[in-house]
């Protein structure tokens, strides 16, 4: 059998199978006639080695731990290959943004309570041992010392907020802190290391750790610029068709993460199976799972190759509903080979199926999960510092600085610096994936005196539209 595509997942190093098996469809909500073990084992059997899944998706851990010991891939079952084991790209999440909290509070975005309540969970590191204990040890607490997870990541991050929280603590992750963050904790369990307190064993059970989101791209662009260590090694985010209608993760997040260095995933590649035969909401029931192989009017394959075409993914996670023997019925065979890509398709194709998409008038499917678009935002935290007049040469300096805009249908291509209403200067955009913001310097060759000058920047992106930023204002008397 010929191995599947594959493409490295960004600073991760791993090779990843350019199509990954969602944890959710049947895995998660099986109907009368699926098998959800089945669907899993038929995807270890055609090569696909990056799996998917969650702590809120139900029984879908516990489908694929037990698929995981029929085919020897688990450290708990009799004839494990642990070599085996190394060729799998196991990834879960947590949607937990706190490992440790104060008594009875909780923060607004943990989803820690009704999510398998036998288990006791109120925080991510509760979360991580309930992953190992599904997916590789017991099912009920246990795991044994071989059991690791490839990735663990923050699930659907939303607001600034949440990544605040999710940070907290890195600066010093005391084990007095009242309040800790998932991230700290989850590197401790990376590293081998107790310095939140909650490692005792410094157990290294993590290998990498990632970030969700397909709602908000600012929030995930923050939470880049945010990771100043380049901690955070993976980004799963929406990509389909309809991108360009909505707030782009495309030239935003997904360009972003990219730039860092991170491996990108993607998801809703169907808009979870509203461009078939749902509405737009999220599924929950086997009655929203989609047992058919795409549909003649938006065949499932154009959609699959679109999204692997999107600079910077490296593979895409679809849900399965129905697999079968006759490969045209199959979706787990079908998707597999749509996604064996010689090279990505060009511009003139992905607008075409953009095209294709609209035709069907389903295109405001993505409303339910995507933020909608505000097209391109002006440059943001816009400031102008003036410089004391330099000695004997009685020169006045300004440096205008500011934060990237986020690009609408197109990505930004420059910013122009505006003094007074007239261009002095362009910078060319790029992602901005540090806290470090964007600037230009303004040297005065003649004195000023005392005049004050009204600066602006202006976003420009590839397709000619502009976003201005108000104005601030520098001069002689602000440098006094």
């Amino acid at each position: 059998m010929k191995q599947p595509a594959t493409r490295i997942l960004g600073r991760t190093g791993r090779e990843i199978t350019t199509l990954g098996l969602g944890g959710q469809a049947s895995i998660q909500w099986p109907g009368p006639g699926s098998d959800p073990v089945a669907i899993i084992e038929k995807a270890h059997q055609l090569g696909i080695n990056y799996m998917d899944t969650s702590n809120i998706y139900g029984p879908s851990q516990k489908h694929f731990g037990e698929a995981f010991r029929r085919l020897g891939v688990s450290p708990s079952a009799a004839g494990y290959d642990p070599e085996a084991r190394k060729r799998l790209f196991v990834a879960t999440k947590t949607h937990i943004r706190t490992a440790r909290r104060p008594e009875g509070e909780r923060f607004p975005t943990d989803f820690s309570e009704g999510m398998l309540d036998e288990w006791n969970v109120s925080t991510a590191v509760d979360d991580l041992r309930r992953s190992l204990s599904l997916l590789f040890g017991d099912g009920r607490g246990e795991y044994p010392e071989a059991a690791y997870l490839d990735s663990v990541q923050i699930h659907n991050i939303n607001t600034q907020s949440e990544i605040d929280m999710i940070f907290d603590g890195m600066d010093n992750p005391s084990p007095e802190r009242p309040w800790l963050g998932a991230l700290p904790a989850l590197l401790d369990f990376r590293e081998g290391t107790d310095r939140t307190g909650l490692n005792p064993k410094r157990e290294k059970r993590i290998r990498h750790i990632g970030i969700t989101g397909h709602w908000n791209t600012a929030a995930l662009v923050y939470a880049i610029r945010k990771d100043v260590f380049r901690i955070i090694d993976t980004l799963l985010v929406t990509i389909n068709p309809a991108d360009p209608l909505y707030m782009s993760h495309r030239h935003n997040a997904i360009a972003t993460a990219t730039a860092a260095g991170m491996g990108v995933i993607g998801m809703k590649v169907f808009a979870d199976a509203a461009y078939y035969h749902k509405g737009a909401y999220f599924s929950g029931s086997p009655e929203d799972v989609y047992h058919k192989v795409g549909s003649d009017e938006l065949p499932s394959r154009e959609l699959i190759q679109y999204a692997l075409s999107v600079g910077g993914i490296s593979g895409i996670i679809v849900g399965i509903g129905h697999v079968d023997d006759d490969p045209a019925r199959c979706q787990l065979t079908a998707n597999l080979d749509a996604a064996q890509m010689e090279k990505p398709l060009d511009a003139k194709q992905m607008e075409e199926i953009e095209k294709m998409l609209a035709a069907t008038g389903k295109t405001s499917a993505n409303a339910y999960f995507q933020r909608k678009s505000e097209g391109l935002t002006p440059p943001s935290g816009v400031s102008a510092e003036s410089d004391s007049p330099m000695p004997l040469m009685n020169r006045l300096a300004v440096r205008v600085s500011w934060d990237a805009s986020y690009a609408g249908a197109h990505p930004v291509e420059r910013y122009e610096i505006l003094r007074d209403g007239e261009i002095i200067g362009t910078v060319p955009h790029h992602p901005q994936t540090s806290l470090e913001k964007f600037h230009f310097d303004e040297r005065f060759r003649e004195d000023p005196g005392t005049r004050t000058f009204s600066y602006a920047v202006r976003a420009v992106d590839s397709a000619g539209n502009t976003a201005q930023s108000p104005a601030v204002e520098a001069g002689p008397s602000a440098a006094a």
